[in-house]
């Protein structure tokens, strides 16, 4: 399957990371999280990650044309030819305006977004028991897939953790927040003819099919 560069799109909780960790396994196209990508551009004190760090460090929100030139250089660091998928990222219709002008200027083209739909009641209910490892970020659940070593993570060894804002009561204002400012990305993604649905409530290996035979029509509708 030829390199694609996609986005995930979803409230927290339905899968996107770990999909797009078993797409980075298969194909080796980069699974690059809007939290991530932000996390490398500080501390490798990139112009524009030193710029996002002074609005993190004062506990204000990053502007949008901070944090889309952030994704962007990003981005950037991806080999030419290879692969990428955002999750996490455009969350809004002006950041996601603003990533597509900065990628025409590339003349890279967004192939697809993939939305994973889920309702909020079982989203809650995943991201209670989710754990996460502290040092790979690898994603496991404490009731569908736990680690096998049970605190420590499958990949690296690392210490698998409930991070603080995986609380029922942080989750239900993170879904509300999403359902007003992200979910208008639904439509306008839509209106593009870029957006492709799964049902994320199934187990991960059966959306990762049907993620494979969304994206073999992509190559076929190319």
């Amino acid at each position: 399957m030829k390199a694609k560069h996609l986005i995930f799109l979803g409230p927290p909780g339905t899968g996107k990371g770990t999909q797009a960790q078993l797409l980075n396994d298969k194909f080796g196209w980069a699974a690059m999280s809007s939290g991530d990508i932000l996390r490398a551009e500080v501390k490798a004190e990139s112009k524009i990650g030193l710029a996002a760090h002074e609005y993190m460090r004062s506990g204000a929100l990053v502007p949008d044309d901070i944090i889309t030139g952030v994704i962007l250089a990003g981005l950037e660091r991806v080999a030419a030819g290879r692969g990428w998928i955002l999750d996490g990222f455009p969350r809004t219709v002006p950041q996601a305006e603003a990533l597509a002008a900065g990628l025409a200027k590339w003349k890279l083209p967004i192939d697809g977004v993939i939305y994973f739909n889920l309702p909020d009641a079982t989203i809650i209910e995943r991201i209670v028991t989710r754990r996460v490892c502290k040092e790979c970020a690898t994603t496991y659940n404490v009731r569908f897939s736990p680690p096998k070593a049970g605190d420590r993570c499958d990949r690296c060894g690392g210490a698998v953790i409930q991070r603080e804002d995986d609380r029922e009561e942080v989750i239900v204002k993170r879904l509300s927040t999403y359902r007003t400012q992200t979910a208008p990305l639904i439509e306008y993604y839509e209106r593009q003819g870029l957006l492709r649905s799964v049902d994320a409530s199934l187990a991960p290996a059966t959306v990762h099919a049907a993620a494979l035979e969304l994206l073999a029509r992509l190559d076929a509708s190319a």
